[in-house]
């Protein structure tokens, strides 16, 4: 980052990035709705005019923190999917692991992108990253059921909001490093496993 000082003040090379950052700090420790655009702009060092620039109010900074955050979610989530590699079941738990570990990793992005309460639909950028995201779940999830007997088989579509939620809920309640983190004798990923392994039991059909 460069950084540039004139009369009137300091001036960053990377305005809008900088904002981000900004953002992003505040956000882990007030959330998403506790800081604002003036609070942002003091905390990149620029002017309280200067974020007006690239945003029209904290809502828009917001939107750009969770497309952020959903780019590199939707990332994450791919590379564990690895196209179903060694087998789909093995990369289905992965991708549940990587859910976690980014909710954990990034607390400020997560909490920005499901607990902000900004529409997915805010922008169309921000709607395809999500879908981007979700889109892992439900190709897993497609692997998975396509594995089943034809009859009695489920939906993949029901299939991938069960996990997704799921996995999402053991993210929010446990998985968080953040003070929104529940107590839980047993660690997340060992509650996600748990989880998933009686679940896709379920899924399979009984003997007759």
């Amino acid at each position: 980052m460069s950084w540039k000082r004139s009369g009137r003040g300091y001036h960053h090379g990377n305005l809008r990035e900088a904002l981000l950052r900004a953002a992003l700090d505040l956000i882990a420790e007030k959330g998403p709705s506790g800081f604002t655009v003036a609070e942002a702009a003091r905390s990149a060092g620029v002017s309280p005019a200067a974020p007006y620039r690239h945003f029209r109010d904290r809502d828009e900074l917001l939107v750009d923190v969770a497309l952020r955050g959903f780019e590199l979610f939707a990332e994450a989530l791919e590379t564990a999917w690895a196209d179903g590699a060694p087998d789909p079941r093995t990369a289905f738990e992965r991708v549940g692991r990587a859910y976690l570990a980014f909710a954990k990793a990034e607390p400020a992005y997560y909490t920005t992108m499901f607990e902000s309460g900004l529409p997915h639909g805010a922008t169309p950028e921000l709607r395809e990253a999500a879908e981007r995201a979700y889109a892992v779940l439900r190709r897993a999830s497609e692997t998975l059921v396509a594995d089943l007997p034809a009859k009695g088989r489920p939906p993949a579509s029901m299939v991938s909001f069960h996990i997704w939620a799921f996995t999402h809920g053991i993210a929010s309640l446990f998985g968080r490093s953040d003070e929104g983190r529940r107590k839980l004798p047993m660690s997340p990923e060992d509650l996600l496993e748990a989880g998933l392994l009686i679940y896709l039991q379920g899924l399979k059909p009984k003997a007759e």
